[in-house]
């Protein structure tokens, strides 16, 4: 009798065990798929009908910066984070490497300071690694990381952190030099911000400035074409108002549209 037909090799047959484990890790990955997919609406129908998911993307790395160098347009691109993140639940985490964050600043921008955790850095590099492990934590409504340079690699890390456990990360990019682009360098994140400063309008029967107004423009998003508003800055809920007549459009006699 040969070896084969004394010691016969049984047949595996697939067992419940196996399949119900099969429908778990679908169930997961489908979960997974989902908290990727969510979206923060910015609550106005002519910027979130153009952003892919109808919104800002949760669980993703987004950047921002200034449209021109300088304090006044820096402000701005710290500010629209600011509401960003404002309008999340939980404690941010807010990683930077210059102590000139005006904490009264992030206030009017609905961000206030028993919501916020400073982590102080020395480079980059410090940043980038304490953006990584907020984001890991998974317990924060979103993380904030002011830089200068990000490789590709760090990018993509941080993107995949954001994925993985669902947080918001916004990376605040700033002018190191006049002529070097802050979105020139290539990068994982799903979508890229320039923001500037507009001149505000008048109030009304009043000698003074209104709300301020930004030049917002959206520089790309995956999934989607780049796009251009005129907005009100963020309030003290962290939200937009709109103008009838944005960049991107014919002017037209104007009503202020604004979030709800």
């Amino acid at each position: 009798m040969s070896l084969w037909s004394r010691h016969a090799c049984p047949v595996v047959q697939p067992s419940r065990d196996l399949a119900a484990l099969r429908a778990e890790v679908r169930a997961i990955e489908s979960a997974g798929a989902a908290k990727r997919r969510e979206c923060l609406p910015f609550g106005i129908d002519e910027i979130d009908r153009r952003l892919d998911g109808g919104g800002l993307p949760l669980a993703a790395l987004h950047e921002v910066t200034g449209q021109r160098p300088g304090l006044s347009d820096d402000a701005a691109a710290c500010l629209f984070a600011a509401g960003i993140a404002a309008r999340r639940q939980g404690q941010v985490l807010w990683a930077l490497a210059r102590r000139d964050l005006f904490a009264p600043g992030l206030a009017q921008a609905g961000l206030g300071p028993d919501r916020v955790i400073y982590a102080e850095c020395r480079t980059d590099e410090d940043v980038l690694a304490v953006m990584e492990e907020g984001l890991r934590h998974g317990g924060l409504g979103a993380v904030i990381g002011e830089i200068g340079r990000a490789a590709m690699a760090s990018t993509r890390r941080l993107q995949l952190a954001a994925e993985e456990r669902g947080t918001v990360a916004l990376m605040l990019k700033r002018w190191r030099k006049a002529g070097e682009d802050p979105l020139a360098p290539a990068s994982a994140a799903v979508t890229r911000w320039r923001i500037g400063c507009a001149p505000s309008s008048p109030l009304p029967a009043l000698d003074g400035i209104g709300r301020p107004r930004w030049r917002i423009e959206l520089a790309r998003q995956r999934g989607g074409p780049p796009f251009q508003w005129i907005m009100e800055a963020s309030d003290a809920q962290g939200r937009l108002a709109l103008f009838a007549e944005p960049a991107h459009r014919t002017p037209a006699a104007g009503r202020i549209s604004r979030a709800a």
